[in-house]
């Protein structure tokens, strides 16, 4: 049985008032891949979104699972004059937009205590957790008019028995009640005003960017945290991350307490430092 394209209504709104374009496939092999081939034909803060992609990709071209019904693809369109060092913070900026969105989701909730909400934190480059278990995975891909395509993969509803790894979670399984297209709509209106209102403040330069990455900064939990780094020539080190730079690389001290900048790799968090 398919799944019906879910209409989120309140994301429509959004995009309508901005003069841009919402696509809502039933099905689609992947979200990302879909607005890259379409990018020209769409206006900046353009969306597609799904709740069945059957093709996602994630960073390194690893295959994204995504249970059927259950799990929200969506992928906005960012047409801004940005330098190449903001452009090189969109996934910090996309991670820390779903953060908020995902945030969010508990304070609908009526029973959420303060006490009971779970730590939801950006994991560098790319990925939102959710008690140290990855919520969300964000792919920014450059489109061929220069236009940037911001996708992100997040766990709805799917239980627990069905995650697609040990260290994933999802809405449901962190206490967010609620049905799967209900939950899309809400977080990716939350995630697309977010995500352009922060774009907006990194083409302005300045003061703007620089509070931007500051507050990517404060949600950052990679930020001292002992972690394992598998960097792309297949080397893997132990280190501290101490920070993140303006350039958006994770800024790491090894064990001779030498500091220095990585722009690509893998992070584990580590649970002991």
């Amino acid at each position: 049985m398919s799944t019906p394209a879910p209409s989120f209504p309140t994301t429509r709104a959004l995009v309508e008032a901005d003069g841009a374009d919402l696509v809502t496939p039933t099905t689609t092999g992947s979200t990302n891949a879909d607005l890259l081939a379409a990018a020209a034909e769409h206006p900046h803060g353009s969306v597609v979104a799904t709740l069945d992609q059957t093709a996602g990709r994630g960073r390194l071209d690893r295959r994204w699972s995504a249970p059927t019904g259950q799990t929200l693809a969506a992928s906005v369109l960012v047409r801004a004059p940005l330098d190449d060092r903001s452009r090189g913070w969109l996934p910090l900026v996309a991670g820390r937009a779903m953060r908020d969105a995902a945030v969010a989701r508990w304070g609908d909730a009526a029973e959420a205590t303060r006490a009971s909400r779970p730590t939801v934190e950006v994991k560098w480059p790319n990925d939102v957790l959710v008690d140290g278990r990855k919520l969300c995975g964000i792919l920014c891909q450059v489109a061929a008019d220069g236009s940037v395509v911001v996708g992100a993969g997040v766990n709805l509803t799917v239980p627990a028995d069905a995650l697609p790894t040990p260290t994933s979670t999802s809405l449901a399984v962190a206490g967010v009640p609620g049905e799967a297209a209900d939950l899309a709509d809400a977080v990716l209106a939350d995630f697309r005003t977010h995500l352009l209102e922060a774009v907006v403040a990194l083409a302005a330069g300045g003061a703007a960017a620089d509070a931007v990455r500051s507050d990517v900064r404060a949600a950052c939990g990679t930020i001292g945290r002992r972690i394992r780094l598998e960097l792309p020539d297949g080397s893997v080190l132990e280190a501290d991350a101490v920070g993140v730079d303006d350039e958006g690389c994770i800024t790491i001290r090894d064990q001779d307490g030498a500091t220095r900048p990585v722009a690509v790799g893998d992070v584990t968090h580590l649970r002991y430092a």
